[in-house]
């Protein structure tokens, strides 16, 4: 899929629709207090990698996460209504919150790159509602992370006190983490506009942290749902929604990896949908880290889009990097 978009120079006339889903990484580490200051040294270091993208044209679209930020307004919710009897606000409106927040740190950071580099590219920050199935079986079974990670105790103490549901860490042993429902992404409302402002020469951040989850009713208005969609799931939407040529979904890790961590640790340089399918089949990619990333990935690339990439931000930019999901 060729494009032609207006507003650029002659040598910028071809050009791609990417879209990129930044990985919480990109936005704080998990060893750092969460302060606005260090969000924004994460993205400024982070976006600087897009500048390639921006300088040959290509019309792109940013996704990102919000888990750990969630996590931190529930937290900071909680502490309100104890101390002040506020009360708390759901979650689909806490994704609201933060879609908002980080847009705007990503936003603001990106035109000042941009500044730098003298680039005429504007940017905008879309709060993005995304149509979910209030039936999906994923109410009845929660499993997407957010917020911060506890001991077993005080995750016990949080099942009875709130009843919350909590799951192991699969990054750190003895940690355990709060799960909530994450419902499969149906139908993005807004993707259109999205389209137009591409068309228009315009970087787009939309459907931050999966965007807000809501359903319709019988008569069709929409309603907000205590949810967490995926990231990867909805940028994978979004991408073919849009009619992106290329996906790329970074993580902390340059590629994807059978028996990560052990001695037979192997890396995969490319997948067909139908081996990643294989993979998938056999139990290959642990449920809360790589897995939604492959099973987005093949997803955009079976709906015909040219190629997905998981990767980290260190090879974004070099050729054949990180795992590349294409068809045969």
């Amino acid at each position: 899929m060729v494009h032609y978009a207006r507003g650029l120079n002659q040598q910028q006339i071809m050009s791609k629709t990417i879209v990129v889903a930044l990985g919480g990484n990109a936005i704080l580490q998990s060893n750092q207090r969460g302060t606005a200051h260090e969000q924004q040294q994460n993205l400024a270091q982070a976006l600087r990698n897009l500048i390639p993208f921006i300088r040959r044209g290509d019309r792109l679209a940013i996704t990102h996460g919000n888990g750990p930020q969630v996590g931190n307004l529930l937290m900071q919710q909680d502490a309100g209504a104890k101390a002040y009897d506020i009360p708390p606000l759901p979650l689909d409106v806490c994704v609201a919150e933060t879609q908002g927040s980080i847009g705007y740190m990503i936003t603001c950071t990106l035109r000042n790159l941009l500044l730098s580099e003298d680039a005429d590219r504007q940017v905008v920050p879309l709060v993005t509602e995304i149509i979910v199935d209030k039936q999906d079986p994923a109410f009845q079974n929660p499993t997407k992370r957010v917020g911060r990670l506890y001991d077993r105790e005080m995750a016990d103490r949080l099942t009875a006190e709130k009843g919350w549901t909590f799951k192991p860490s699969p990054k750190k042993q003895g940690a355990w983490r709060r799960v909530v429902p994450s419902p499969r992404p149906v139908e993005i409302p807004s993707a259109g506009i999205v389209r137009r402002l591409l068309n228009q020469n315009t970087i787009v951040v939309t459907a931050g942290g999966g965007g807000v989850p809501v359903y319709r009713d019988d008569s069709g208005i929409c309603h907000g749902v205590e949810a967490v969609i995926d990231k990867d799931a909805a940028s994978a939407l979004l991408a073919s929604a849009i009619g992106a040529d290329e996906l790329y979904i970074l993580t902390d890790v340059p590629a994807v990896y059978l028996n990560f961590g052990k001695p037979e640790q192997e890396v995969i340089e490319q997948l067909t949908p139908a081996e990643a399918r294989a993979f998938i089949s056999r139990g290959a990619f642990g449920e809360g880290n790589m897995l939604p990333k492959i099973q987005a990935a093949v997803s955009f690339v079976s709906n015909g889009g040219h190629k997905a990439i998981i990767t980290n931000f260190a090879r974004l930019n070099q050729p054949g990097a990180g795992t590349q999901i294409v068809n045969p």
